[in-house]
């Protein structure tokens, strides 16, 4: 498995999911599928069926996550120095130079991607045509829509 790149906002995060899943979830279940042995007949018994699955989500995306922390290179944006050049972890403010609207965003692992709080996959075509351009650059982007420019005003490692 190759590295995954992630913020350090983005492990805690995910050690914290790891961390519930450890602790509360994972116990929860285990609860659940005893109560449902103790009814009995368990061909027929709905809870226990569930219970069992709900226990193979879990147990799955607990190794899924000890896989991706396992595998993380976890980078800190203050302690970059890109010299100006938009990386991996840097926040960037950028122009549509159609539009004349300025928007905000940080290039952020696969995983802590939330393009409501103006963080986007490095895997995304906005941060693919982003990597390596510094302020003034004009970055053009493959969208959905059809091709769009976007001006780089600012790059920061906050």
């Amino acid at each position: 498995m190759a590295t995954i790149p992630l913020t350090v906002r983005g492990a805690e995060k995910l050690k914290a999911e790891l961390h519930q899943l450890k602790t509360v979830e994972r116990p929860a279940v285990i609860n659940a599928i005893a109560e449902a042995r103790a009814q009995g007949d368990l061909s027929e018994n709905a809870e226990y069926d569930a219970a069992k699955e709900k226990q193979g989500f879990i147990e799955g995306r607990i190794k899924e996550v000890e896989g991706k922390l396992s595998n993380a290179q976890i980078i800190d944006p203050k302690s970059l120095d890109a010299e100006g050049r938009v990386v991996f972890g840097a926040t960037v403010k950028l122009e549509d130079l159609e539009s004349g609207a300025t928007v905000t965003y940080q290039i952020v692992g696969d995983d802590e991607a939330d393009i409501k709080l103006g963080l986007v996959s490095v895997s995304s075509p906005i941060a693919r045509a982003l990597i390596g351009k510094y302020e003034g650059d004009v970055a053009v982007v493959q969208a959905p829509g059809g091709e769009r420019e976007y001006e780089v005003l600012e790059v920061q490692y906050i």
